[in-house]
């Protein structure tokens, strides 16, 4: 049996004062993975350690059999992260310029790279947005542009953490799409919204930054509305 994709053992995370996540283990195998819990339970703060964004404290830590502590640029070659707000990822002043803008360190020949953010753009149907300015587009629009500039590298893990907390329900359909699609990449998807949760083929409970629920996501989902029903 391959090691799971996703391994935790013991893993704690104090920021200043504070421990956020705490003696956390737990083994990720399945595709889809939706991180639910309350507002403060850890769930950003663990989307952030996948990533590699921060480091843990204490404990093992290994991602896709990288450890982001001693790796991490190898694990950001891997890698791609999708926050809820666009503007904090769009940087290039075209639409077709930042899609390019996140192959850059690839050094694809002139042809190959044209391409790539072509095809890109026609998947999340930004082709006739090519030469609009980045800010200037919707929010939806913004999300679907930040989403094609992750894509665009074929990422093997997708870490998102609430990309559809802004959008209207046409384009949160959308993005929901492109994320849970069987496109050769690995999901973990902070969320509350608990529909989109059910969609994945595991559910990770937080509360209090512990785990409090692993598990399918009939179970899990009941497991949290019964929290929130008290």
């Amino acid at each position: 049996m391959s090691a799971p994709a996703i391994r935790l053992k013991d893993v704690g995370v104090r920021l200043g004062e504070v421990d956020v996540l705490q003696n956390l283990s737990l083994d990720l195998q399945a595709r889809t993975v939706a991180v639910i819990g309350e507002n403060g339970s850890g769930k950003s703060t663990f989307a952030r350690l996948l990533g590699g964004l921060i480091n843990r404290t204490s404990g093992e830590l290994s991602i896709m059999g990288i450890d982001p502590a001693r790796r991490a640029a190898e694990l950001r070659r891997r890698i791609a992260i999708v926050f809820s707000n666009p503007d904090a990822q769009i940087i290039m002043p075209t639409v077709a310029e930042d899609v390019a803008f996140s192959l850059r360190a690839d050094r694809l020949p002139p042809a190959e790279l044209t391409q790539r953010v072509g095809a890109a753009m026609e998947r999340f149907g930004l082709t006739e947005l090519a030469q609009r300015p980045s800010h200037d587009l919707s929010g939806g629009q913004k999300q679907l542009l930040a989403l094609c500039g992750a894509m665009v590298r074929n990422p093997e893990l997708v870490i998102a953490d609430e990309p559809t907390a802004y959008l209207d329900a046409r384009n949160a359909r959308r993005v929901a799409e492109h994320l849970l699609e069987d496109a050769g990449h690995r999901l973990v998807l902070v969320t509350h919204d608990l529909a989109l949760a059910a969609r994945c083929e595991q559910v990770v409970l937080f509360a209090g930054g512990a785990l409090v629920g692993l598990g399918e996501p009939e179970e899990i989902i009941s497991q949290y509305e019964a929290v929130l029903a008290c």
